[in-house]
């Protein structure tokens, strides 16, 4: 099994970091995959490479048979809808969804995942798949590097594919972390998914250090990262399907925190080489592209066995994947993906009304990996999330598609007062502490309170699309225990308020609770414990909590 399980969004990151050095390549293989000689293959061969795919050989208008669309893709399930477009087949096939709009698609696995500047100024491939949130961090340094692209569209929304997962069983939350190992690959949506997660915590700085993070050697891949948890090695672990469906096979093992519930977290998107998008003369290409990849998700819904055989037809890893676990093992793995429509799509980048969370997502990852470091250049200036993206071509199927829109405008989940009185019991996957500062003795939010809620709370709930919320309101000991907890379910109840009024987030999502001093995040009588005095120890308890409950 070990060959099948380097699957591969693998070391983005790693690639950008090397970004200055746009020859750097070959940094995560699939085991057994590669040709016989250990070099790169060719066109229509799985394992990833430039060989075959450079020099003038091009002949006719870009998307003719002569001069395919070239799309680079690595060995995942999410992609399956555009293999289904193209007939099966990584080469546009007679008959196929693609063939009928007029389009040649090429797509090339690489599941080196080379860097886009190695990408594009090769001539490699004209798109390449990447991951939102590490988008955010490779764009700047695309930029630097005197080149530029945009995403065209959002193919797929992981749902549960992405997640924290250990055997312990007094691992139960995010907050239960510290003191333990967590084994991950670095730079990859796992690094994403883990550092959000930490971050949204209620975990002092001093309690975020305790956890004991072992990066995988990038060469081992996800397998290594299973390996690690299966043996013990690590307590925990961050995976994405199928190694993590895998290892939630090994007794006692669980999930702590994932993507079905964090689910406007982790998209894929297509990102295209400005040189070609903004050239008028291929803008039917592009819409072609992505119009045949939205029929391509119908059909593949339609018909699942067909998108199992598409991925086995194109992808030796899924060969071998569904030859070890069968046909119905390989399906499976589409439950905890979302392949986005129009109707996601419209929902996601927020064409329908409400919030666009694929602009949220990268505002948000570009702040994060310039504070760890992570922008291989730190002085490369902020892109504007809009700028990163081009709408033309989902619009214009919105325009044509009233029905899509309107669907899109409409909640995505539902929630009710039943379930949500099940859930209350249950503990939180994750709790963020926010200081939403009060006066003395009063339970009125102040403009900065508001302002508060709305840069710390609100970007918590969307990201949690499929949750419920506890908001509590929390004290230090002095005073009434009493006193206190009422002043802090008052408060509470002025914050929720603000979420329902002015944010309209469904009332039958949250809890409300006053805790008063009962809930303490730093024991008073021990503040060193936390490296702060006992000012410090009382403020980091005198806070607003938003506890994630997962259904």
């Amino acid at each position: 099994m070990a060959k099948l399980t380097t699957l591969s969004k693998v070391l983005i990151g790693v690639a950008v970091i090397s970004v200055a050095c746009a020859g750097s390549y070959g940094l995560a293989r699939i085991g057994g995959l590669l040709d016989g000689d250990g070099g790169v293959a060719t066109p229509g061969k799985p394992g990833g490479g430039l060989a075959g795919l450079v020099g003038g050989g091009a002949t006719g208008p870009l998307g003719s048979p002569g001069n395919p669309l070239k799309v680079s893709i690595v060995s995942f399930h999410g992609y399956a809808p555009a293999l289904v477009a193209n007939g099966n087949s990584l080469t546009t096939t007679q008959g196929s969804i693609y063939e009928k709009e007029g389009l040649n698609v090429e797509f090339v696995i690489q599941d080196d995942i080379p860097t886009l500047p190695t990408i594009f100024e090769s001539g490699a491939a004209h798109c390449a798949w990447r991951t939102s949130d590490f988008w955010a961090q490779e764009h700047p340094s695309l930029r630097g590097n005197g080149l530029d692209a945009k995403a065209v569209m959002v193919v797929d929304n992981t749902r549960g594919g992405d997640a924290i997962i250990a055997k312990d069983p007094s691992i139960q939350s995010v907050e239960d972390l510290p003191g333990h190992s967590v084994a991950l690959l670095q730079f990859t949506p796992s690094d994403g998914l883990f550092i959000d997660a930490v971050a949204n915590s209620s975990l002092s700085g001093r309690k975020k250090q305790q956890i004991e993070t072992v990066y995988i050697n990038p060469d081992e891949g996800t397998a290594g990262v299973r390996a690690a948890f299966e043996s013990g090695q690590a307590d925990a672990a961050v995976l994405w399907d199928p190694d993590l469906s895998l290892a939630l096979r090994a007794p006692g093992a669980h999930v702590v925190y994932s993507t079905a519930t964090a689910t406007n977290l982790i998209y894929d998107v297509m990102v295209c080489d400005t040189k070609y998008l903004n050239d008028p003369q291929h803008e039917d290409v592009f819409q072609d592209f992505v119009t045949g990849w939205m029929k391509g998700v119908e059909a593949a819904e339609a018909n699942p066995d067909q998108a199992v055989e598409a991925l086995k037809n194109t992808e030796e890893f899924f060969a071998l994947l569904a030859k070890d676990e069968g046909d119905d093992f390989v399906k499976g793995l589409f439950k905890n993906v979302k392949w986005t429509g129009l109707e996601e799509n419209a929902r996601i980048l927020g064409r329908a009304g409400g919030m666009n969370h694929f602009e949220r997502v990268y505002r948000e990852f570009d702040r994060i990996y310039r504070a760890a470091g992570y922008i291989a250049d730190p002085n490369a200036p902020v892109i504007n999330p809009s700028d990163a993206f081009d709408y033309r071509f989902i619009d214009k199927l919105l325009a044509d598609d009233a029905a899509a829109k309107e669907a899109a405008a409409k909640p995505e989940f539902t929630f009710t007062e039943a379930e949500r009185d099940k859930v209350a019991g249950k503990k939180a996957d994750v709790t963020k502490a926010v200081e939403v500062n009060f006066s003395s003795g009063s339970a009125e939010l102040s403009k900065r309170a508001m302002q508060t809620i709305d840069n710390e709370m609100i970007p918590l709930i969307d990201s949690m699309g499929n949750a419920y919320f506890e908001v509590s309101g929390n004290t230090d000991s002095t005073g009434s225990n009493a006193a206190n907890k009422a002043l802090s379910l008052k408060r509470a109840k002025a914050v929720t308020d603000y979420l329902t009024q002015q944010w309209e987030v469904d009332a039958a999502r949250l809890i409300v609770v006053g805790n008063g001093e009962e809930s303490p995040i730093c024991d008073e009588s021990k503040p060193e414990s936390e490296g702060v005095d006992l000012e410090g120890c009382r403020a980091m308890n005198r806070t607003t909590r938003v506890a994630v409950l997962a259904r």
